[in-house]
């Protein structure tokens, strides 16, 4: 069965809708990893050099697609928010037409958008590859399996443009089941073609394997997003763009981008810092952040989810028209701004719910697993300071939790400015706090992940103020 949300379904089951969009996507979540860890277990089988060369090439080449995770992230909005002004709450048939028309550009410009960025980035990049590899300290034979695998994974860098936007316009469509299958497909194909090519052609074979099942999954969102805009726009590609919609996708881009550098940088910093203080502590460290990662991903499902349902809401209730309180041509849209607000905050309390609910399991968990996963995760000789890291860090996980959320709501109304001004803020703080106590003299791995904490309330003390007390960037489904 596909999941298509309507108003009235949220309205009448809020917390099953929210769970039937968000199960797909945790699983989407854990299967597109899996490429990487795929390509590893067969690499391994190399000897350490090529393994040591395959985690430089994924390094380079994860530190540079991030950037275009703005796709994904502003398509879906977009088209959530058209595919509800095209819905049951639009009683025009022909301002239905033209938004359920808008949604579809949108996901054929995302498409297009995408493709030439990911050929733009590959044209640029190929020739920099011994330089980026350099630049992580690849020396010798390393270096040049690095710069082998990384040049071959260049060519399936329109591949996983095209994907992330691709699966962005259909989670808006909240078809969530579709990148799902798509991924567990492309780690098949994947796990197939590594089994048949690294062993005749080393590190090489990995490369290739892993471009032809991006290109495969690529193909496949090409078709699917195709099958949902096949009749709505007319005539050729290029009247899928616009310069209206492109300064929209490239704005958000720029917010977005920002605000992800901004979490890289405090992430980053933070584990210089903690590595400075020893190699136990730098090691403890990178164990409970490696599992705050892992816990993300349950967090970034409820995120994903509140996303695409929030900009569905919105546009429904921005698009439906009402008697203002007087003539003029401001009165019916006070109304439709209030109806947006009341129709986010419903969507905005389900999400946060279950974002702290989930929160709030995951730090009991970590509680009574504290054992365990010390024993599992950090050498024998650096277990004792496993706990000043690892206390603070379930701690803090509730807000961790709700700063997901909020941001998956603040996406969903497109206030991706706000949302970078947030986590600049609290990226501002979170290193004046660090560095002021480095400065003192008081700075050790409980501090790191105290500051940690104060960075993540930060982000989310002012997505919930942006949610509850302002007005939460809603605008109408027309965004010019």
């Amino acid at each position: 069965m596909i999941l298509k949300t309507t108003e009235d379904e949220f309205l009448t089951r809020p917390h099953a809708t929210l769970l039937g969009l968000s199960v797909p996507v945790l699983f989407s979540l854990i299967a597109e990893p899996l490429t990487g860890l795929v390509d590893t277990a067969f690499v391994a089988r190399l000897g350490a050099v090529p393994l040591a060369a395959l985690g430089v090439g994924t390094t380079v080449l994860s530190a540079i697609f991030w950037a275009f995770n703005f796709l994904g992230i502003g398509t879906q909005t977009d088209v959530a928010r058209w595919d509800g002004a095209a819905g049951t709450g639009q009683p025009a048939r022909t301002a239905a037409a033209a938004a359920r028309t808008e949604r579809d550009a949108t996901m054929l410009q995302a498409l297009i958008v995408a493709a030439a960025l990911g050929t733009l980035a590959a044209l640029l990049l190929w020739p920099l590859t011994p330089f980026l590899v350099q630049l992580l300290g690849a020396v010798g034979p390393m270096a040049r399996s690095a710069e082998l695998y990384t040049q071959v994974r260049w060519m399936g860098a329109p591949a996983i443009v095209i994907t992330i936007a691709g699966f962005g316009a259909l989670r808006g469509l909240r078809r969530m089941r579709e990148p799902l299958f798509v991924a567990l497909a492309l780690n098949a194909v994947n796990i197939a073609l590594d089994a048949s090519l690294i062993p005749h052609y080393g590190i090489a074979g990995a490369a290739w394997a892993t471009v032809a099942a991006q290109w495969l999954g690529a193909t496949a969102v090409i078709w699917l997003v195709l099958r949902q805009a096949a009749g709505s726009v007319a005539g050729p590609p290029r009247r899928a763009l616009s310069a209206r919609r492109l300064g929209r996708l490239f704005r958000a881009g720029r917010d977005i981008v920002l605000r992800t550098a901004s979490l890289t940088l405090f992430i980053v910093l933070a584990t210089r810092e903690a590595t400075r203080l020893g190699a136990d502590q730098g090691a403890v460290h990178q164990a409970v952040r490696q599992f705050w990662i892992f816990t993300a991903l349950f967090l970034d499902t409820f995120a994903i989810s509140g996303q695409s349902l929030v900009a569905f809401v919105s546009g429904v209730s921005g698009a439906r028209p009402g008697p203002g309180p007087g003539p003029g041509p401001d009165s019916g849209r006070q109304l439709d701004l209030e109806d947006s607000l009341a129709a986010v905050r419903r969507v905005a309390r389900v999400v946060l719910v279950w974002s702290g609910g989930v929160g709030a399991v995951l730090a009991l968990v970590m509680w009574l697993g504290a054992g365990p996963i010390g024993r599992l995760l950090v050498p024998t000789d650096a277990l004792w300071l496993f706990p000043i890291a690892w206390i603070p860090a379930l701690l803090f996980q509730p807000l961790n939790a709700l700063a997901f959320g909020t941001d998956g709501v603040l996406w969903g109304t497109s206030d991706f400015a706000y949302l970078r001004n947030v986590t600049l803020t609290a990226t501002v703080v979170g290193l004046v706090l660090m560095y002021g106590m480095l400065a003192l003299g008081h700075l050790d791995l409980g501090a790191i992940w105290l500051v940690t904490g104060v960075w993540v309330a930060v982000r989310a003390v002012l997505g919930l103020v942006r949610i509850f007390a302002g007005h939460a960037g809603l605008n109408r489904p027309d965004p010019s």
